[in-house]
């Protein structure tokens, strides 16, 4: 089985949404682009931010700037140019349904709900691609849940998001070698 080749981190691009907890997918991808120095830098005709890992010969790291509810559409141009299946690509997001200091792995399935996931399926016509859900925890009425994924994080909150964030970032190696069993059995065993 192959390895990750494009690993997309869900959020939207300017200032003011920067510490949103919609931002989650980015954060992770700064983190792992620290991790491996490698360097991202606009690219208009992917439609975001994107950088080849340094420490990998084909694998690539994303930052869709076409707002969330767009976010397919990088993930498309990026999929198509470089002929990365579905299968290859892992997308990390902000996860409502599970609480803040939480990463989830899994392969395939519904959207719930979140735009960004939503448009990915639409634009792969597939949902058959990995995920990296990252949990925000949830406002606890569905009519708060836009305000909340637009606001920044409490500071117990960023500080558990960001501990998953790490934590997680550890599987990173088992990810590019296709090792997903092993990667999800390191992830949702805690220490």
């Amino acid at each position: 089985m192959s390895g990750i080749r494009l690993f997309v981190g869900l959020g939207n691009p300017g200032d003011k949404y920067v510490n949103t907890r919609h931002n989650a997918g980015f954060w992770w991808i700064n983190l792992i682009q620290q991790q491996t120095n490698s360097a991202l830098k606009l690219d208009a005709k992917m439609f975001g931010e994107v950088g080849k890992i340094s420490t990998q010969a084909d694998a690539w790291l994303l930052k869709p700037m076409t707002y969330m509810n767009a976010s397919g559409k990088a993930v498309a141009a990026l999929a198509n140019y470089y002929k990365i299946k579905p299968a290859e690509i892992l997308v990390i997001h902000d996860e409502l349904d599970l609480p803040a200091g939480t990463c989830k792995m899994k392969f395939a399935g519904g959207h719930g709900g979140h735009n960004g996931l939503r448009d990915i399926h639409a634009a792969l016509g597939t949902p058959d691609y990995w995920r990296l859900r990252v949990g925000i925890g949830h406002p606890g009425d569905r009519n708060e849940v836009v305000n909340y994924v637009l606001k920044a994080p409490l500071k117990a909150e960023q500080e558990a998001i960001e501990e998953s964030l790490y934590q997680s970032s550890k599987v990173f190696d088992l990810l590019l070698k296709g090792d997903y069993e092993q990667a999800m059995l390191k992830l949702h065993t805690k220490q």
